[in-house]
């Protein structure tokens, strides 16, 4: 019977790739530890970035966030990783998608929304 329609037939999956996991990313992830302010409301976090593309970053905080939360962080962007002369600060607006320990420290994705580059 599976013969006749095509979304019951068995499929062939090659070895090693049918337990595996392919992450589809929209941006490039740079592994950068910086240093960061998060605000959350009236809550003021300080945090270290552990990566950062233009899409999100991810953070090492001390204690949890709760997903969904909308947070504003600023980021100094090293030039030599923008390919500018001077370092850029960016002031971000985004929310977090995922919270989650990692040893002693949570680990917080989180989208960024919106951007803006400071007047230097």
């Amino acid at each position: 019977m599976n013969a006749l329609n095509p979304a019951l037939s068995p499929v062939s999956v090659p070895p090693g790739q049918a337990t595996s996991t392919q992450e589809v990313r929209c941006a490039v992830r740079f592994p950068l530890a910086l240093p960061v302010v998060l605000s959350a409301g009236a809550d003021e976090l300080v945090a270290f970035t552990r990566n950062v593309s233009a899409s999100g970053a991810l953070f090492e905080l001390p204690d949890p966030m709760t997903t969904g939360l909308e947070i504003r962080f600023s980021l100094r962007m090293p030039g030599s990783v923008l390919g500018t002369p001077h370092d850029i600060l960016v002031h971000c607006l985004g929310r977090v998608v995922r919270c989650s320990l990692s040893e002693s420290q949570y680990l917080v994705g989180a989208t960024i929304d919106e951007y803006k580059f400071a007047e230097q």
